[in-house]
């Protein structure tokens, strides 16, 4: 009998097996577990704040972006106004330039007309808008006396002048010119070269006055050995230089009277 209870005991324990732990986690373990899940929570809380933390960083970086394409553009901009600013003021400097030499091409056509048979009797010349005389043709040397086919010439030369003068409402500017050769000695009506030149410019001025020239668009002018035209190293260069020009000038616009002048004080 004692045998078979020792073998039913026996049996028993080989059924229920060894002691098993008790389901129920212990303190430790509970706080483990609990860490670990508390780590996932708190990991997951970390990449939340550091993908909020990337967005906010990112935000400015944008924000700067376009401001400093917004200032780019603005500058473009202004460099493109200030291009087409300055292409408009050259097309508009290049068009009265353009219009200004037509404008003298056609004074220049105008009063090549007007000089047609002077010109062709080849004691006229035309450069530039300037009518050249040869000073041998109107003046002995050395004298303002006018010869007579001078005058004649002078005389010729009075009607084209007189009526291109008024269409274009120009003034007749006649400039005197020698060479370079001292007056001589023993001539005591001229003190130098410039006297010279003005008593023949003045001589002109009257006898184109005298044939008909209103003297409202007529004036002389002196210059003297200044200004020449060829070399005075030689005789041709000289008798170049000997001459008296004259040239259409716009008229200068009339001021008005101060005030001085105007209540006589």
């Amino acid at each position: 009998m004692a045998n078979s209870w020792r073998w039913l005991g026996r049996m028993h324990e080989r059924r229920a097996g060894p002691p098993q732990a008790s389901s129920r986690p212990l303190g430790g373990q509970r706080s483990t577990r609990s860490g670990k899940r508390g780590g996932f929570a708190m990991t997951g809380l970390d990449e939340r704040d550091d993908l909020d933390g990337g967005m906010e960083q990112t935000a400015p970086v944008w924000a700067v972006f376009g401001d400093l394409m917004a200032g780019l553009l603005g500058a473009f901009v202004l460099v493109l106004v200030g291009v087409l600013v300055v292409q408009m003021d050259l097309v508009t400097s290049l068009q009265t330039e353009v219009a200004k030499r037509q404008a003298e091409e056609q004074r220049r056509m105008t009063l090549e007309k007007a000089l047609a048979i002077p010109l062709q009797t080849g004691r006229v010349t035309l450069n530039n808008g300037r009518i050249g005389i040869s000073g041998n043709v109107l003046f002995p040397l050395g004298s303002d006396q006018l010869r007579p086919e001078g005058r004649q010439l002078l005389k010729s030369l009075v009607p084209p002048l007189k009526l291109y003068l008024t269409e274009r409402d120009d003034m007749l500017m006649v400039s005197g010119f020698t060479d370079d050769r001292q007056v001589q000695a023993g001539t005591q009506r001229y003190a130098d070269n410039l006297e010279l030149s003005a008593q023949r410019a003045m001589t002109v001025t009257r006898a184109l006055m005298e044939e008909g020239m209103p003297a409202s668009r007529v004036f002389a002018a002196a210059f003297g050995a200044q200004q020449p035209v060829a070399s005075n190293a030689d005789e041709k260069g000289r008798a170049q230089n000997r001459r008296v020009e004259m040239a259409p000038v716009p008229r200068a616009p009339s001021s008005p009277p101060d005030s001085a002048a105007s209540t006589g004080s």
